[in-house]
């Protein structure tokens, strides 16, 4: 089975979900938000503190999930209310579908903690990237990794269809590269550490953005439940961006540091050199031009113009204007 076919129908599942996508009953009391493990951010210092549930008022169900597209489809089932740190790709591929979800802020930028790991064994680098043409590569489909790793083999000029291209979750792909299974494995965040102990990568995160790969993840929500709930999107979103706000002045390191490490499931070390290469956009920073402002919009046109192009999907919108909800986050911005 390609990556095409095995994309079209984790696609096609979701515009199926997406159908039967039923509204939030406020009367459950309580919501459910995903995330991921091994992915730190300072909104998991009010997370365990019970932050959000004190200003919401309302009971949260946090699950962690492996990929992007796992939380589209956990929105389209109606599972799942808000969606922490989704990555623009996977968001672009469902609402593409048709799923009707949107963007309500911009979680982090990452160019350096998301990328491929070609295996030690190889001996390619950039100079030598075309040997990778026939190799076999993990990558999470439908993914900010996957629309790097496209991207990449574009600028390398490396034909795709002549790679063996198997749908592996960051895990999965960083096992599979140790165990010698897979020449290439492409991920993020934890998974992707243990992948650069089995090999390389091509181009740095600085080196990817000047190509124009941008590398950054949002948190979005169904339509529907930000239409009906909108002042409990604003107070979610005022909340993380506090936490945010306390992470980036630099002076609460020591104290949120542990609480986020251990609610991460990784050592203290590891989550402070991962969250160096984070960067957490303010509030006036994700309503300004370069992201929610207007850039944002134009690079997921770019990111869909490439998954057709790819063979990944079949069409683009339009337009994916109408895919970015910035009134919570101005409600936000003025409590």
């Amino acid at each position: 089975m390609t990556f095409k076919t095995i994309l079209k129908g984790a696609v096609a599942g979701a515009a199926l979900m997406a159908g039967s996508q039923a509204a939030f009953a406020d009367a459950h009391g309580e919501i459910t938000v995903a995330y991921f493990l091994e992915w730190p951010m300072p909104f998991q210092y009010a997370k365990v503190n019970g932050t959000y549930e004190e200003e919401m008022g309302t009971k949260i169900n946090w699950v962690s999930f492996d990929s992007g597209t796992a939380m589209s489809a956990a929105m389209a089932s109606g599972d799942v209310q808000i969606a922490v740190s989704q990555g623009v790709p996977p968001f672009v591929v469902a609402t593409s579908a048709g799923q009707d979800i949107q963007i309500v802020d911009v979680a982090v930028s990452y160019s350096e903690n998301d990328n491929c790991v070609v295996n030690s064994a190889l001996e390619i680098d950039k100079d030598s990237a075309g040997e990778l043409a026939g190799k076999k590569v993990a990558v999470p489909l439908g993914t900010a990794a996957h629309y790097g790793f496209l991207e990449q083999m574009n600028h390398f000029g490396v034909d795709i269809s002549s790679m063996e291209i198997v749908d592996m979750a960051p895990a999965e792909g960083a096992a599979a590269l140790s165990q010698g299974s897979v020449d290439m494995a492409c991920g993020w965040g934890g998974a992707l550490r243990r992948m650069k102990e089995s090999g390389n990568v091509l181009l740095t995160g600085a080196e990817k953005e000047e190509l124009g790969i941008l590398v950054f993840d949002v948190t979005s929500a169904p339509a529907s439940y930000v239409a009906e709930n909108g002042d409990m999107v604003a107070k979610f979103l005022k909340v993380t961006a506090d936490a945010n706000e306390m992470w980036n002045s630099g002076e609460n390191m020591e104290e949120m540091l542990p609480v986020i490490a251990k609610d991460a499931g990784m050592d203290e070390q590891a989550t402070k050199e991962t969250m160096a290469t984070f960067e957490f956009p303010s509030v006036d920073e994700q309503l300004g031009e370069k992201w929610l402002g207007g850039g944002g919009q134009e690079f997921m046109k770019g990111v869909a113009n490439v998954f057709v192009e790819a063979g990944s999907i079949d069409a683009a919108l339009d337009s994916y204007e109408g895919t970015v909800n910035t009134g919570p986050l101005k409600s936000a911005q003025g409590m």
